[in-house]
């Protein structure tokens, strides 16, 4: 007798995708609330995980304090782990206020890193820098830091490249004197690079155009996405407006999604100007 052979179909369930960013929270710290022209403070991770990301926030001073610097730690070969903002009264300014730092933290991400780029140093009233991850690296979150004008310049583009189909690689800042000063001063650019991550993609959100004294806008992470980093970018305003709140979501046990960026006229100005959000999003 003819023996037939039976060969039964195995269905294999399709893997999910991998999380780029495995562990993803944000951490925040707080400054104390006074009325002192300068504040500082600084957002660590938590012991094992190590920084993608930056933001901050100032509190009570509706525009009449600026963000001076917002530092993420480590070098070219040392993994950033915290962020310490600083800010200065832009003018003398009787109320009390703080300032918080968001770190946006991860388990490790394979060839994390934090690089540099400082611009000229001179008194001319603006000055713009790109910091460029190193190469087969992408951009996962932003950082700058003002020396030389303690409150005097404000930073109106904070612009990671990149789009809804391509992943980061560099951030440009740029910076205007708020109000005219003899200062020598320059600006420097930093860039927390990783190792390709899937499903890296900048996305953006625009705020309406008019010369209302606030504007507020949120870019939100494409569903199945968490946030790494975050950047802005203001148009039309040229030094008259502070970015006075640059908010990732989240929390100490949950993923961020989406950043805020809040601004306010530092002085009365009358013209029009825009505020833009940018989101830089992984498979979550």
């Amino acid at each position: 007798m003819l023996g037939v052979a039976v060969t039964a179909a195995v269905v294999v369930p399709a893997s999910p995708a991998s999380a780029a960013v495995p562990g993803l929270v944000r951490i925040s710290a707080t400054s104390a609330f006074n009325s002192n022209d300068f504040h500082t403070i600084t957002a660590v991770c938590p012991a094992g995980k190590v920084l993608t990301g930056t933001g901050y926030e100032l509190n009570g001073a509706t525009g009449e304090a600026v963000v001076d610097d917002l530092r993420p730690n480590g070098g070219p070969a040392t993994v950033p782990t915290a962020v310490t903002a600083t800010a200065y009264e832009a003018d003398a300014f009787a109320g009390s206020w703080s300032v918080t730092a968001y770190a946006i933290c991860a388990n490790p991400v394979a060839g994390l890193v934090r690089v540099a780029a400082v611009s000229t140093n001179s008194s001319n009233s603006f000055r713009t820098i790109t910091a460029a991850c190193p190469a087969g690296k992408v951009l996962t979150g932003t950082g700058y830091e003002l020396n030389g004008v303690t409150g005097e310049a404000v930073v109106d583009d904070f612009r990671p490249n990149g789009g809804v189909a391509a992943a980061p690689t560099s951030v440009n800042v740029g910076a205007y004197e708020a109000d005219a000063t003899a200062l020598n001063w320059d600006v420097t650019a930093f860039a927390i690079c990783a190792g390709p991550l899937p499903g890296l993609v900048r996305t953006s959100a625009v705020s309406s155009n008019s010369s209302a004294d606030f504007r507020s806008v949120t870019a939100t992470c494409p569903v199945g996405k968490v946030l790494t980093g975050a950047g802005y970018e203001l148009n039309g305003a040229a030094g008259e407006v502070v970015v006075d709140d640059f908010r990732p979501s989240g929390g100490v046990a949950t993923a961020p999604t989406s950043d805020t960026a809040g601004a306010y006229e530092e002085d009365a100005f009358a013209g029009s100007w825009v505020n833009t959000s940018y989101a830089i999003c992984a498979t979550a």
